[in-house]
């Protein structure tokens, strides 16, 4: 059964928020999402009925269920489905559609076809076949990391259901939800203009295909993280020594609440690293479970909602576990410490305080400012900065 979040009956923003605005020419899509709704599809694959007998012994699911996320004229469903191979030979993912699974003889709203699939797939296996991700020998598995953006006049479906396209057959998934997990609608989580929200959901992002097995369970703790940085006008994010974290136009900008709530984690004492140039990095203490997001504060911001802050820069964090903070509070300034190459604010909304333990949640910011590469700049309200933009939250 894919994993429900608990609601929350304060700050939250229905899934049905759609975006607003539209500004979806200005902002392509970020790598690795594909559109999807009626028509998206030009030419779908025709396979045969997926029902036939015995069934394709190829399983399927979603362990946490998509939430419709709007985003400058898109809204987006960012997931992961999980294949093993139960069959008494190996299979070979050749695609896989996306239908509404509340339409028994629609066409697919979207379809990743072979050559894309080595992309958005991560293999979970041992033994034969290495140098294939599609290839599923017995007892095999993989993961597709999966981003669909409708555009914002498309209805998104209640329901998804997916068919993976094999050698001359065709496997039906279970359906899954598209709303199940009500929006939490989050403050700024710093102070100041000119961000860019790097490492947002895309397969150029190591957040986005962060799978970890942690206390026995694969999540994806990073699914919807943000690694806030700063650049100039020549994409550069310092200026003058880069090895000195002082350089670096994010250093020491102040972190805030992005709701009332209660302090949890409160970790100070965590040297800066050096940033990584091009002759290499090392981080100033051994990365571990521990150490690995430096100085940190998390929130308990209610329903089940943790708000994450790390890489602190050390001595700057103003609060303690047990206080009370009200959203806006100064909490800390963005530093380089833990597992950091440069200074930045790491920033996750997850359902459990620990970085790697846990399911990354979507969230939106409740107002911000977005400026395009093209130039195009206009203010968003309860959306979710995705792609290559640059926010102002001030």
């Amino acid at each position: 059964m894919p994993a429900r979040i608990s609601h929350h009956a304060v700050c939250i923003a229905s899934a049905f928020a759609l975006a607003g605005g539209a500004s979806a020419a200005n902002v392509p899509l970020p790598h690795g999402c594909d559109p999807a709704g009626a028509g998206a599809v030009a030419a779908p694959a025709s396979y045969p009925a997926a029902l036939a007998f015995p069934p394709v012994q190829l399983q399927m699911r979603t362990p946490l269920e998509p939430t419709v996320l709007p985003s400058a004229g898109r809204n987006y469903l960012v997931y992961e489905v999980h294949f093993q191979n139960f069959a008494t030979d190996a299979m070979t993912l050749r695609g896989i559609q996306v239908f509404d699974a509340d339409k028994t003889n629609g066409e697919p709203l979207a379809e990743i076809k072979e050559a894309q699939l080595d992309a958005r797939l991560r293999r979970i296996t041992i033994g034969d076949h290495a140098g294939d991700k599609r290839k599923l020998g017995i007892g095999q598995g993989a993961v597709a990391f999966l981003c669909l953006a409708f555009d914002s006049k498309v209805p998104v479906p209640a329901r998804l259901r997916h068919r993976a396209l094999l050698d001359g057959a065709a496997a039906d998934g279970p359906a899954i939800g598209t709303l199940a997990t009500p929006l939490r609608v989050l403050g700024r989580p710093l102070a100041g203009t000119n961000w860019s929200p790097d490492n947002n959901p895309s397969l150029h992002s190591h957040h986005r295909m962060g799978l970890w097995v942690v206390e026995g369970i694969a999540q994806v703790s990073r699914r919807y993280a943000f690694d806030w940085k700063k650049y100039d006008k020549q994409g550069k994010s310092w200026s003058g020594d880069q090895r000195d974290v002082r350089s670096y136009y994010a250093y020491g900008e102040k972190t805030v609440a992005v709701a009332d709530g209660t302090v949890v984690v409160a970790q100070d004492g965590y040297p800066d690293n050096i940033p990584r140039t091009p002759a290499g990095f090392e981080p100033a203490v051994p990365v571990t479970m521990e150490s690995v997001a430096g100085n940190r504060v998390v929130i308990d911001i209610g329903g089940g909602h943790f708000a994450y802050y790390a890489h602190l820069q050390p001595g700057s964090v103003r609060v303690k576990a047990g206080d009370r903070v009200k959203r806006g509070q100064w909490l800390a300034q963005v530093g380089n410490s833990g597992d950091a190459r440069q200074p930045h604010l790491h920033f996750q909304l997850t359902n459990n305080p620990d970085v790697m333990a846990s399911e990354g949640l979507p969230h939106l910011f409740d107002q911000y400012r977005m400026k395009a590469k093209d130039g195009a700049s206009e203010s968003r309200t309860r959306e979710y900065p995705m792609g290559d933009v640059v926010v102002d939250f001030d």
